[in-house]
Formats: C-alpha cells, structure tokens, sequence
C-alpha cells in the first residue's frame, strides 16, 4: 500500500503532475463558487474552447502554449462581456457566437499549421502527466496572481453575485467589477487546460463547487469545501490516470462527478 500510494512520486513528472494538479484542484471551485452562483457556467466552457487559438499561436512561435493562452484569454473573456452590452443581444447569445467562432478559428489554424505537431487529443483532454517544469511555474504564478485578485476583490465580487442592485446603490462600479472576475476566470481557464484540457477544465471549475454548494451553508464554505473535493478529485484522478493508464483529465472529471453524485444522493436542499 505504501509503495502504492508513495512510488509514482518517484518519477520527477509525477511530482510537477501533483503540484500542478493539487492548484488546478483548489483554484478552479473557488472561482468556480462565483461562476455557479451567478450562473455563468457556460461562459467558462466557452472560455475554455475560445484560447485555442492563442495556444496555436504559441505553438508556431515556439513558446509555451499556456503562457500565450493567459492575454488570449483576458482579451476573449473582456471581449464576451463587452459585446452583450454594445450590441444588446443576450449574454448566452453572444458568448455563444464568439465561442463557436474562436474554436472554429483555432482548428483552422491547427489544421493549416504543418509544422505543430501537438497532439490535438492532449489539448481536448489534458496530459499533466507531460507537464514541464516551465509550465509549474507558470501555474504558480497564474495562482499567485488569482489568489491577489480574489482577496483584494471578494467583497465586491460576493456583494455584485447576490445583490447587484444593492452594489450599484453603495457605488460599487459592477461593470469593473465584473471584468476583473472575468479576467480571473479566463486565467483559472489557463490554469485548468493544463490537467484537465479543454473539454474538461469544466468539469474541475463547475462540479467540485456544485458539489460543495449542496454541502455548505455559507459562500465562503463553499469556497473552501470546493476547493477540498477540487484537490481530492485531482489527486485521486491523478492516482487513477498513472496505476490505471487512464487519460488525466477524464480520471479527474470522473471523480469529481461521482462526489458531486454522492452528495446529490444523501443530501438534499429543502425546497
């Protein structure tokens, strides 16, 4: 059991493997908190899709694809808030649009670009198994700079998520208020491709905070119970992706799919 539980963390890719999987798993629910309870799911998924584009481009350049992703992903999560409210269409709508037209893009470019040889499939899925020790400081960074904004911005971002009308009446600029969140999440995105890939970083944003919404009582237990189940389901999909020979990302989605549906199971809101 011992050298089951202590023998991957031999292999010094394990060990990049946990440090950034154990990040992704505590920064993805606590803003993922904020995401569910304004329910902004879709945004991250959109988001998650749109940086493909920049990543292409960082492939071709040759520098680290998740360095690149980070202004792709400000600037797209800026541009789908700013288009609803220019052009009047309803958020879904143009987040829709700009989703669909930003992942179009970036397979064209991946698909015209003969000398990237990324396997596509690592980008869908995730491969933090492959992460480099360029990439763990990049996610640490990417962490550094989350955690600053969340704690300089909480009020404002838990006051605008329950009581708009209020925050606009105490002075709060919600406008900015909400392209600061959205910048955060766009960087959580950046941060979650890297374990658990595009289609997946969902999973780890939106169901360890959903699971802990059904748990808690208060905002910030969901905050930090998230992030427990966030780590738990990144370590054990992690265990389950190196013994198993199982793909990282969906090892990490499953587990946090079935606590969410063990906690659906034996707890339930009243009406």
């Amino acid at each position: 059991m011992i050298d089951y539980i202590v023998g991957p963390f031999e292999y010094s890719f394990m060990v990049r493997a946990l440090i950034v999987s154990v990040l992704v798993g505590i920064m993805c629910p606590v803003v993922g908190a904020y995401v569910i309870t304004r329910g902004r799911a879709f945004m991250g998924d959109a988001l998650a899709h749109s940086v493909l584009p920049g990543m292409v481009v960082a492939f071709l350049l040759g520098v680290s694809p998740f360095v690149a992703a980070v202004p792709a992903g400000i600037a797209i999560a800026l541009l789908m808030g700013s288009v609803g409210r220019r052009t009047g269409i309803t958020e879904d709508t143009s987040i829709g649009i700009i989703f669909a037209g930003m992942f179009a893009l970036g397979l064209v470019l991946l698909s015209q670009s003969t000398n990237v040889t990324v396997n596509i499939e690592d980008l869908l899925l995730g491969q933090v198994l492959g992460v480099s020790q360029t990439d763990v400081y990049v996610s640490l960074g990417l962490t550094a700079l989350v955690v600053a904004g969340l704690y300089a911005f909480h009020r404002q971002f838990t006051y605008t998520t329950f009581d708009i009308v209020g925050a606009q009446v105490v002075g709060i600029r919600t406008g900015v208020v909400e392209y600061v969140l959205l910048s955060l999440l766009a960087l959580v995105i950046v941060l979650g491709i890297q374990a658990a890939g595009i289609v997946l970083v969902m999973a780890m944003l939106i169901t360890p905070a959903a699971t802990a919404y059904l748990l808690a009582k208060r905002f910030v237990g969901v905050m930090v119970l998230g992030a427990l189940l966030g780590v738990i389901s990144a370590i054990a999909g992690l265990y389950l992706s190196f013994h198993a020979d199982l793909p990282s990302g969906p090892a990490m989605a499953l587990v946090a799919t079935a606590l969410f549906g063990l906690a659906a199971i034996f707890k339930r809101r009243p009406i």
